[in-house]
């Protein structure tokens, strides 16, 4: 099993550090799947509008939503984030098959067994690296549900490139 997972401490870090991988890896000729996130600032310094791409595609999906200057849940937009977990699905089972699953984070709602988390799962199930954001609140839900298996990659672009060009070249266990 080829799973990585990267942590950052700068607000938005993991989302430019992914989005750069993605495009180098394109850049190559892989053949990717998955989701990378840009935030775009919004009307105060705290929130912000959360956008993915879906790989290796061009499309983008808003997974925020506004809910007002003094709501204190959760932003996002479940029926969105489902949306691009279908579209992702969906590219596993293109021939050729994805050679990497690019992951923008491992959040609150994978932790809870939904969003990304199945597409995880079945990647590595196909023998397909995955490279996933991480972030502090939710990584011992990671470290469960990979089984310890999960490789902490650094938060390196060059690093990150060699871990993906290695997994790809090693036939799956």
């Amino acid at each position: 099993m080829s799973l990585a997972y990267v942590m950052t401490t700068e607000r938005g870090a993991t989302d430019r550090l992914l989005t750069a991988l993605a495009e180098r890896l394109q850049a190559r000729g892989l053949r990717l799947a998955g989701i990378v996130q840009t935030n775009t600032e919004c009307y105060d310094d705290k929130l912000c509008d959360m956008d993915v791409r879906v790989l290796p595609g061009d499309e983008v999906i808003r997974i925020s939503q506004s809910l007002g200057p003094e709501a204190r849940g959760c932003r996002l937009n479940p029926g969105a984030l489902e949306q691009a977990v279908g579209q992702v699905t969906e590219s596993l089972a293109q021939t050729p098959a994805p050679q990497v699953l690019l992951v923008n984070k491992f959040g609150k709602h994978e932790a809870d067994g939904r969003g990304m988390r199945p597409v995880i799962g079945e990647a590595l199930a196909m023998g397909i690296p995955v490279v996933s954001g991480v972030n502090r609140m939710n990584v011992e839900a990671f470290k469960d549900f990979s089984g310890g298996m999960a490789e902490a990659a650094e938060a390196d672009l060059d690093a990150l490139e060699a871990w993906v060009m290695q997994a790809v070249k090693t036939p799956a266990e």
